[in-house]
């Protein structure tokens, strides 16, 4: 197999604890089926799904139970069999923090039974539709839909199937290449074949030894020359997408663009998993490995989780909590956020629950005004000015955040760890953010309510002008001499009338 170089060094970032091992030490653990899953139709990064069965209708594991909401959207299937006992409104974690998705929730029967499984298709277009109806989204985090970013209108040099999994506790897709590299490699050729991509290359971190073997011996046993290895360095972040296109081409992706553009598209190893089980199996995406670590659960573990699990059954098929949690946090310490309570869902986007300790947690929220040290500029992967935009974002000024490359912040939060004052630089951008898209949404609102306006002010001064007009035309012929004729010979027949009508009285 080849071994890929670097074009380019990583910029940016830092080393950080991984804290890895803690939950590597066994098998990706199986087996858990909980009474209740609460399934929303939000999971991924285009429309919701539409529910397509009703309260107390019996379903199958992989039945259709929310057809996808747009060309971006994807499929939502039941993940064991049982019975839809409501369908309403509720929390749902999603890559920006939680929001409120129309739920399905299932009482499960513990029969686990399967629906019937499709067949293959034979043509490309009807294979991306497949998919997308399977479900299949990007399980690195984002959740795009697999089949659009296949799809895609750029031609595809390079297909990156990536593994690195920089976020400290994540090893899902470690021990998912381990002990399932073949699965794996044939997912990821069927990707490469549905993209039209020249090459594949697997990008695993230095400290993953383990799963570049095994997928190194996967790939030699399926003998496709078109598959290259690389080994990026253990530094954080390394396995964002615009890092691993600059280092593995030398290409920049330009502001705002994603790696179609730069001749490559970006793929989670998990999600070439669940694409070779789609293929071989008929199987929808209804279950994903999910990270469940940190000093406050008895056994830090990978578990395969069904889709919809409440994180509640998730902690206690691990044996439950330890100690006095502080936090429960969905997906890394870096690039993860805080949950209210363990009863949320765990969905598509769900890679780590961290239950942590104190001494895992920052414990000081105090923040000091910044002292222009630059530290922040060092670390930030897409070499960006981050003090600069924490000024313009005080202030709102979008013009000067669109100069200053808001949209390319990665939300990584390196600058919150550079940061000596302590200041929450990430949150800060990701609030501007927010609210960049709030102003941009009402001046297209006030764009089309003036456009509106000037519509109407048009054709009213058309029905004005059209108005004069008539009543010019009116007066100019009654001012006409015919006009004048008629109308004198108007007025003697009414005086005879009334002269006859006077004689007959």
């Amino acid at each position: 197999m080849l071994e890929r170089s670097l074009q380019r060094e990583l910029s940016g970032g830092f080393r950080i604890r991984a804290r890895k091992t803690m939950s590597t030490g066994t098998p990706i653990a199986r087996g858990l089926v909980p009474k209740r899953l609460i399934i929303p139709m939000t999971q991924q990064a285009g429309p919701a799904a539409i529910p397509v069965v009703e309260v107390g209708q019996s379903v199958s594991k992989g039945e259709l139970i929310g057809r996808p909401g747009g060309q971006r959207s994807a499929g939502v299937h039941a993940s064991t069999s049982g019975v839809i006992s409501a369908i309403q409104d509720g929390p749902a974690p999603t890559v920006n923090g939680l929001t409120t998705s129309l739920c399905l929730h299932l009482e499960t029967d513990g029969r686990d039974e399967p629906a019937p499984s499709g067949k293959w298709p034979g043509t490309r277009d009807a294979r991306m539709d497949a998919i997308r109806k399977a479900g299949i989204v990007g399980l690195g985090g984002a959740v795009f839909s697999t089949a659009e970013k296949l799809r895609g209108d750029d031609d595809c040099e390079l297909l990156i199937l990536n593994g690195a999994e920089c976020e400290p506790y994540i090893s899902c897709d470690d021990m998912l290449m381990r002990e399932h590299p073949l699965e794996v490699v044939r997912g990821a050729l069927a990707m490469m074949d549905l993209a039209g991509a020249e090459s594949t290359v697997f990008v695993v971190e230095t400290d993953k030894p383990d799963a570049l073997r095994a997928v190194r011996e996967a790939a030699a046993q399926l003998g496709d020359t078109r598959i290259e290895f690389a080994r990026v360095p253990t530094v954080y972040p390394a396995g964002g997408e615009r890092q691993l296109v600059e280092v593995l081409t030398g290409r920049e992706i330009p502001s705002g663009s994603y790696p179609p553009a730069a001749g490559c598209i970006c793929q989670n190893v998990g999600t070439a998993y669940a694409l070779d089980r789609f293929i071989r199996r008929g199987e929808p995406l209804t279950s994903r490995i999910v990270t469940v670590t940190g000093s406050g659960v008895a056994h830090a573990a990978n578990v395969e989780v069904p889709i919809g699990t409440p994180i509640r059954d998730l902690i206690e098929f691990c044996g439950g909590y330890r100690g006095d949690v502080t936090r429960l946090i969905l997906g890394g310490n870096m690039m993860g956020y805080a949950l209210p309570g363990d009863d949320v869902p765990i969905t598509k986007a769900g890679n780590c629950i961290v239950a942590a300790h104190s001494d895992e947690v920052r414990d000081s929220f105090r923040e000091w005004p910044c002292i222009r040290c630059g530290d922040c500029a060092d670390v930030c992967p897409p070499r960006l000015l981050p003090q600069q935009l924490l000024r313009a974002s005080a202030v709102s000024d979008f013009d000067q955040l669109d100069a200053l490359g808001l949209n390319d912040c990665i939300e990584c939060g390196c600058c919150d760890v550079a940061c000596p004052s302590q200041i929450a630089l990430t949150e800060r951008f990701r609030q501007a953010k927010q609210a960049r898209a709030v102003a941009s949404r009402r001046a297209e609102i006030a764009e089309l309510a003036d456009k509106r306006h000037r519509r109407k002010l048009a054709r009213l001064a058309v029905q004005t002008e059209d108005v004069d007009r008539q009543q010019d035309d009116l007066i100019a012929a009654i001012r006409s001499e015919d006009s004048r004729a008629m109308i004198e010979a108007a007025v003697a027949r009414a005086s005879r009338r009334r002269d006859n009508s006077e004689t007959t009285h």
